[in-house]
């Protein structure tokens, strides 16, 4: 198979071009490298992936890449990811996640691809008086505009699947965290958790620690996407939105707690230091991933503290050569 991923040289896309080069599809990756890094992908450029450093605003570029490259698959994951960035700069957020969607959706459509895969957020889809976990049927009430960009996205790759024909759906993620994920700009809680224990300072919570989350380990993002590509492929479920997450929540304070203990820190010296919550973000999320693992056949999700081990390890060997 042939596969395009965008923003693939970031945190979640270095990973899912991984696990594409693992199946030895070819992998074409398209990205700007504002966030990502050939760090991420080095291996996979070695095993004879491709590299466009491109913006995926630029329409001409992405038309002629997919015309040149004429892959089965394509997923969708370059985006602009900070929330709160987008509440200060709306404009920002909608001219990547919208614009830049609908110039992946419209090469796609031309290209003729077999099989997209939208990859959005369902922290920031459904709002906070969503019942928990939160099921697709949920109506959607975004309060940031990272979530209304985000839900436009979808919308848009609803309308080319109706009217295009396009084979496109949309993943919507919980929290994903693992390696790779570096402690810098919109990063996630966890990785800047991770950050602090190794410098020995004080994890920062924004609000009381009580706010709770879906934690989804970045390996379970990757088989996510094959799975959706792969069903799409053989002409099933265009159109349609999924969840992938745990359906558990944690705290933000529990997730402390947990980062100390792999980190192996002493019983009460990792202990959060806290801030004003920030606005746009919700208090609660938790997504119910049933109608995935039944229709896209996914499996369990990783345990948290599995995961966080593995994140661990990948921090703790990154720092190890600035340490010497």
């Amino acid at each position: 198979m042939r596969a395009v991923v965008t923003g693939g040289a970031g945190f979640i896309g270095s990973t899912l071009v991984d696990a594409l080069i693992a199946r030895d599809d070819d992998v074409l990756i398209i990205d700007d490298l504002s966030r990502g890094s050939v760090d991420n992908v080095r291996d996979a450029l070695d095993r004879g992936a491709e590299l466009v450093e491109a913006d995926v605003r630029d329409r001409t570029t992405v038309h002629s890449v997919l015309a040149r490259f004429r892959p089965d698959a394509v997923h969708h994951l370059a985006a602009q990811i900070d929330v709160r960035r987008s509440m200060t700069d709306p404009q920002h957020d909608a001219s990547v996640n919208v614009l830049g969607t609908l110039s992946v959706l419209e090469a796609a459509a031309d290209a003729a691809v077999g099989a997209v895969v939208v990859c959005s957020t369902g922290g920031a889809i459904y709002g906070d008086d969503a019942p928990l976990p939160t099921p697709e049927t949920r109506h959607p009430a975004p309060e940031s505009p990272y979530g209304l960009g985000k839900l436009a996205a979808e919308n848009y790759t609803r309308f080319y699947a109706r009217t295009r024909g396009l084979p496109a759906l949309v993943l919507r993620f919980a929290n994903v965290y693992g390696p790779r994920q570096h402690p810098s700009g919109g990063a996630g809680v966890v990785s800047l958790f991770c950050d602090a224990a190794l410098r020995g300072d004080t994890p920062v919570i924004f609000g009381d620690g009580e706010q709770t989350r879906d934690f989804l380990f970045v390996g379970d993002v990757a088989r996510a996407a094959l799975a959706a590509s792969d069903a799409l492929g053989a002409g099933r479920l265009a159109g349609r939105v999924y969840n992938v997450g745990t359906g558990s929540q944690v705290s933000i304070g529990e997730l402390a707690a947990a980062v100390g203990r792999v980190a192996g820190t002493e019983p009460g010296r990792f202990l959060p230091r806290h801030e004003p919550a920030r606005p746009g973000e919700i208090r609660h999320s938790c997504l119910d991933p049933a109608l995935g693992r039944t229709e896209l056949g996914l499996s369990g999700p990783t345990p948290l503290d599995e995961g966080l081990a593995r994140t661990w390890a990948w921090h703790a060997a990154v720092a190890a050569p600035v340490a010497r």
